[in-house]
Parts: structure tokens; sequence; C-alpha cells
């Protein structure tokens, strides 16, 4: 009897795992002939997210941008309906080696140069170019990803001018109107922060607590000497902050592929 079940249970297995990765916007969790299918059904914009591997403070962990960054740019391919999302860039700029310098003074951050960093992604939209990618669009989760990725868009849109394909910077998304937004609610500036504050934290709260120390939840000391590396208070974030922040930083990216997949070829 439990050898039939199991039988059973194996002859399931394909047609359970096809039915799984075939509904996948990630094209790490796609064969090649899903992605091919997929391309020749219309499916023809692909999303690069880029996060990064940094300190952010006692209270969250160094993935937290891969992490939100990758949720994001799934639901934001699965609100067009017509797009995938390639691997996250987790090694970005963060500062100097040595001398350390910006995050790098935090033990567990990883830095690219920028160059570096520009070449990587600039291959990585060529491949998929190639593959039949009409337009690529640069998520970027972090700051210093931001210059980087405006030159790789404006580089390759040059040399591709007289072709369909498009690389599309994003502006809208990020930081996105969120810290804006925490100011209508009646928060401090200050409390907001600009590193490892009320918005990053509001936002792994509502996705992955398991991903914050709560009991290290303090107001921040900053980037200098001695500090814990945290501009703003994440004491005074919640899960229903995170939930509206990253709601409209979806909306926002959504909106602006839409609107550039159209106004970049006129």
């Amino acid at each position: 009897m439990r050898f039939a079940f199991l039988i059973f249970v194996i002859g399931l297995l394909p047609e359970v795992v096809s039915a799984q990765a075939s509904d996948s916007v990630f094209l790490e969790d796609l064969t090649w002939t899903e992605v091919r299918d997929a391309l020749a059904a219309g499916t023809t914009t692909v999303i690069i997210p880029t996060g990064g591997t940094e300190q952010n403070g006692p209270h969250m962990v160094l993935g937290k941008h891969n992490y939100v960054v990758r949720y994001k740019a799934g639901e934001v391919a699965r609100r067009l309906g017509d797009a995938l999302v390639a691997p996250v860039m987790a090694y970005v700029p963060e500062g100097n080696v040595d001398p350390p310098s910006g995050h790098m003074r935090f033990p567990g951050t990883i830095t690219t140069p920028p160059e570096v960093f520009e070449q990587v992604l600039e291959f990585a939209a060529r491949s998929l170019k190639q593959h039949g990618f009409l337009d690529i669009a640069l998520l970027g989760d972090s700051g210093g990803n931001q210059a980087s990725q405006a030159a790789v868009a404006e580089r390759l849109n040059r040399e591709w001018t007289a072709m369909p394909v498009r690389v599309h910077h994003l502006t809208d998304y990020y930081p996105g109107p969120g810290d804006a937004w925490l100011v209508t609610q009646g928060e401090r500036e200050e409390d907001v922060g600009s590193h490892a504050g009320m918005h990053d934290t509001s936002s792994l709260m509502f996705l992955n607590p398991s991903m914050l120390r709560l009991d290290e939840l303090a107001p921040g000391t900053g980037s200098g000497v001695g500090g814990n590396g945290v501009a703003g208070n994440p004491a005074r974030s919640t899960a229903a902050y995170g939930e509206q922040i990253l709601e409209m930083q979806i909306d926002a990216a959504v909106r602006q592929i839409g609107m550039l997949r159209e106004s970049s070829r006129r």
C-alpha cells in the first residue's frame, strides 16, 4: 500500500512542478523553453532589480534591499501582466574597500566599484536583449545604484536608438513617495530618516518581521565613528506604514514602465 502511494505521488510530481514553474514571473524559476514561450506570447518586458548587501543598523539584516526589491519587482511584473524578473543584483557600490568608506565601515557590507557594477548591469541588459526582450527596466532599491543605472540606460539607448529595444531607468520607484507620505501622517522628517529608518523597517515589518531584531529598534546615531549606522528612528515603524509604502512604490513602477514603453519610442 505504501509503495503504491509513493508511485502515485511521484507520478503527479512532474505535473505539479510544471504548474508551479509556469506561474512564476522570476527567470530563475523558469526553464529556457518556458522563457522562450513567454517571449513568443508577448512577454517582452523584463525587470532587472538591483539591491545591495549593506549594513542596516543593529535591527535589520544585511540583505534587506535584496529581499524587498525582489518582492516588489515580482509584484510589478504580475500587475503588468507581460513582464518577467531577472535575478537581483546583490553586489553594488557601497563605498571604498581600503580605506573603507560609506557602509564598508560596517562588517558584512560587500561593495563593487561603480564601473564594475555598470559593466555587470550592462551585460545583463545585453543578454536579455539578445533573447528578445524589448523593454528592460532597471529597478534600483538603493541610492548608490541610481547614477550607474542612469548611465547604463543612457549608454545602451544611444547605441540601440535604431532598434526597438529600450532600457528604462525607473526614477519614480526609488525613493518613491513613501518618506513624504510618512510626514503627512504626522511623523517628523528626522524620525523618518534616510537610512535604515522608518521606510525600510516598516516594509519588513509588513513583509517579513523575522528579518528584524525588534529588541534593537532605537533612534539612529548616524554612520560616523561610534554611530549605529541608522539615520532615523525605526522604533516609530509599523506594519501598516510598510504596507502602504510598498503599495506606493509598486504602483509608481508599474505606471512609469507603462508610460516609458510608449514615450521612449516616439
